[in-house]
């Protein structure tokens, strides 16, 4: 591995590690405490955050991905290169469950403490508003397929340039105000898969919901956005538009 993919790859451990712990962190320890009053609200912005902090700070090194859904759409997209694909996938997975350790080494150093479903993804019994698996599948494909929308729309050309991390953060925001009570947020297989390792049991044989449900609606925005947006050339290192033949 070359010394920009390892960074490629890095920074997307640390997105990655970073949305997990500060979303998952926000959910496991202050949500617990009905009297901080974070609830809902508070995890759906924990989560906006983590992605708005991290695009600002490793971005413009990978890209910004942190969800192997984002990667598979962007790909899709025709805005993220083959060979890039499945080193950042591996990574954000990596980063997730790494994060997931953590945040389960962190929560279970108070005594009496349970780790109940750990802030996982689930349908059904497993939904915390007991949302059968249609009503699941049917947000998370829709929320990603947003998400990816608006990803790809804000670095279009003819965005405001250096921007985009602030719209980005605040529509994960509102998907997680949408979607908490239906299937406690995935639109990230990454994200999906460290929590639920540590839950264990159903909510790992619920994961597939939660990585075919997010990629389909990801390359589905990938596909439209081809049609929507300009499109682009992707070199190895940068983004490069696409100029008209004269």
């Amino acid at each position: 591995m070359n010394d920009d993919m390892m960074r490629r790859v890095s920074a997307e451990f640390f997105g990655t590690f970073w949305l997990t712990f500060g979303g998952c962190g926000a959910a496991v320890l202050s949500a617990a405490y009905p009297e901080l009053g974070i609830g809902f609200l508070g995890v759906a912005f924990a989560f906006g955050l983590t992605v708005l902090t991290m695009a600002y700070a490793v971005g413009h090194i990978s890209g910004g991905h942190f969800n192997p859904a984002v990667t598979l759409g962007l790909w899709s997209a025709g805005r993220c290169a083959n060979h890039h694909v499945l080193p950042y996938v591996v990574s954000q997975v990596v980063g997730a469950v790494v994060a997931a350790g953590v945040l389960f080494v962190i929560a279970s150093g108070k005594a009496g403490w349970v780790p109940n479903g750990f802030a996982s993804n689930g349908y059904g019994d497993l939904s915390p508003g007991k949302y059968g698996v249609v009503s699941c599948v049917i947000t998370e494909v829709l929320a990603t397929f947003f998400f990816l929308f608006i990803i790809i729309g804000t670095t279009s050309k003819g965005a405001a340039v250096g921007f985009a991390g602030i719209p980005i953060g605040f529509a994960l925001v509102l998907i997680h105000l949408i979607s908490i009570p239906v299937t406690n947020t995935s639109v990230n297989p990454a994200r999906s898969t460290g929590p639920a390792l540590f839950a264990g049991g159903a909510y790992i044989a619920q994961l597939w919901l939660f990585w075919l449900a997010p990629i389909a609606g990801a390359i589905l925005a990938g596909f439209a956005a081809r049609w929507l947006y300009e499109p682009v050339d992707i070199v190895d290192t940068v983004v490069v538009e696409k100029q008209a033949v004269a």
